[in-house]
């Protein structure tokens, strides 16, 4: 079904065709109900020519002879067919056809023996300017676009395809990253848990002692659970549920689970001064609530900040300020230089970039730096509501749900098997168009003939355009152009219409460049100038005559030579 646009783009055009056929048919000497009959024709002929593209080509270019009104319509009906004939050998035939009933229809219409080879010489030379180039350059650019539709559909394709490999070649990178992770860790966490827990009920041991033992203890009991989540997320690529990540449970609780969310800042505090650290804790604003990711990102950046300040600034005191903005909520950790800061500290060089992720997937952002008075701070921005990040890096969109991967190529791998062809029903819209404009969708060198068709076309449109352009150039030379023996009939004195009437118009291309370079032209008077049909002594002059009137006379006449 036609859409409106394109309803009434072919309304308009079939109008104009209708009023050119109109028209040329008047030139040509039609009248009265003919006229009328050419111009519905021509209408009717442009609507249809999409539809029956063989059937409007042969009927326009056997009627195109006897009516001169579809001499224009042939142009476009021609450009329509090299589109629209499915495959290239019914384009050939229905040409072919269209071309024998158009000389046929010529020499029924001029009908001399002597001049049979004229006729067709020359309706044949106007057959293949106005109905086979066309048509051959329309099927060449459509089958080039197409060509180029099922490239991109490939290239879409083998994008997906990258994006699918990559992201199974992740998943498997990370569940052998968990697994060693489990295997490794989780057995070194376990042994610290049991070591610990054993150490802690020891009589020998002091309260101080057995309180910085029980530390230890919840401390690896914890970083079992996290392992647990953090290798689950790994393998599965799923986050733990955020209602067990926000949990509020107490930190140092025997489960291991300590709360995931604003809930747990006071427990990460509260473990950092049973370790014997000083740290001090300020809520600034009124509590409002974040979502779950969110939540869990400040928790893990006053996580990470505290770590970073065992580590790098052992015994410094921290604080910790949360408060509740009207627009977002914002959690700073900074603690104070020290004098002798340790050396050689094991760091991996991912907790800060990971912080910068977090705070991005939500929304946020974290800035680290020293601080003005010295030591180091950390500080994040997060949002209250859900805010969408933007990805780092723009993949390919996935395919349609109705779609299906076999449609997007017609071969695809299967293991190791090599490349399997799949059959003609699971080709694209594009792919099937494309086997369509060439040999029923066989392979062949059809672009190759195509190409050398569109150049002899080419050049056969040349050379009709250098045939008219050299007979139209010798007629305009008559114009401008004399016998020096019409020179010499020509008596001054004479009436200036009398002189004309004799002469060549002059009003030619030819003449162009010729007036002011001789003699000075008698004051007032308008002057004629002719070439001589005779050439001038070398390549660089040109013998011409000059005619000048005045008062309705030919008051002089001159020859000189001018140079071009």
């Amino acid at each position: 079904m036609w859409s409106r646009r394109r309803t009434a783009g072919e309304v308009v055009l079939a109008v104009v065709m209708a009023l050119l056929a109109a028209g040329t048919e008047e030139l040509a000497g039609g009248e009265g109900w003919q006229l009328a009959a050419v111009a519905l024709g021509a209408a009717v002929l442009s609507l249809l020519r999409r539809r029956l593209p063989s059937t409007t080509l042969i009927f326009t270019g056997g009627l195109a002879p006897l009516l001169p009104g579809f001499l224009v319509l042939l142009i476009l009906v021609g450009w329509s067919a090299g589109r629209y004939i499915a495959g290239a050998g019914r384009a050939l035939i229905a040409f072919t056809v269209a071309y024998v009933l158009n000389i046929a229809t010529s020499l029924l219409d001029i009908w001399d023996l002597h001049r049979t080879l004229t006729v067709v010489f020359m309706s044949t030379l106007y057959y293949l300017g106005t109905t086979l180039a066309p048509g051959l350059a329309n099927r060449y650019w459509t089958q080039r676009r197409t060509l180029l539709h099922a490239l991109q559909e490939h290239n879409a394709q083998l994008l997906r395809e990258r994006v699918m490999v990559a992201s199974s070649a992740r998943l498997r990178e990370r569940q052998r990253i968990a697994q060693d992770m489990h295997d490794s860790l989780g057995h070194q966490l376990a042994l610290i848990s049991v070591h610990t827990g054993a150490l802690e009920v020891d009589r020998e041991l002091t309260d101080r002692q057995r309180e910085a033992v029980g530390v230890l203890r919840n401390a690896s009991v914890t970083a079992m659970h996290e392992l647990r989540e953090v290798v689950g997320i790994l393998r599965d690529g799923i986050e733990a549920p955020a209602e067990a990540l926000a949990a509020p449970v107490r930190a140092g609780d025997e489960s291991g689970r300590a709360a995931r969310g604003t809930a747990g800042i006071e427990g990460l505090v509260e473990a950092a001064r049973a370790a014997g650290n000083k740290v001090e804790l300020r809520r600034l604003g009124e509590y409002q609530p974040l979502p779950p990711a969110a939540d869990h990102a400040a928790y893990r950046i006053v996580q990470e900040a505290l770590t970073n300040a065992y580590k790098y600034a052992p015994g410094a005191p921290i604080d910790v300020e949360v408060r509740y903005e009207p627009d977002s909520f914002v959690v700073e950790i900074g603690n104070e230089p020290v004098a002798d800061p340790p050396r050689d500290v094991v760091s991996g060089g991912q907790g800060l970039t990971g912080l910068y992720e977090r705070a991005r997937l939500v929304g946020g952002m974290v800035h680290a730096g020293p601080a003005d008075g010295g030591g180091f701070r950390v500080a994040g921005v997060l949002p209250y509501g859900v805010v969408d990040a933007a990805p780092l890096v723009e993949t390919a969109p996935l395919v349609d749900a109705a779609d299906d991967f076999r449609q997007q190529s017609t071969r695809h791998p299967v293991g190791d098997l090599g490349p399997v062809t799949v059959g003609p029903a699971d080709r694209t819209f594009t792919e099937r168009e494309l086997a369509m404009a060439t040999r029923g969708g066989r392979s062949t060198g059809g672009g190759i003939a195509l190409g050398c068709g569109i150049a002899f076309a080419a050049l056969v449109l040349l050379l009709v355009a250098g045939g008219f352009g050299i007979y139209f150039l010798m007629g305009s030379m008559r114009e401008g152009m004399i016998d020096p023996a019409e020179y010499e009939k020509v008596k001054v004195g004479a009436a200036e219409q009398e002189v004309r009437d004799q002469l060549p118009s002059g009003d030619t291309i030819a003449t162009t460049g010729l007036h002011g370079k001789g003699p000075e032209e008698p004051e007032g008077s308008k002057c004629l100038v002719l070439m001589s049909s005779e050439v001038g002594k070398d390549m660089e002059t040109e013998p011409v005559f000059r005619f000048c009137f005045k008062d309705g006379k030919l008051i002089e006449k001159k020859s000189y030579e001018v140079k071009r």
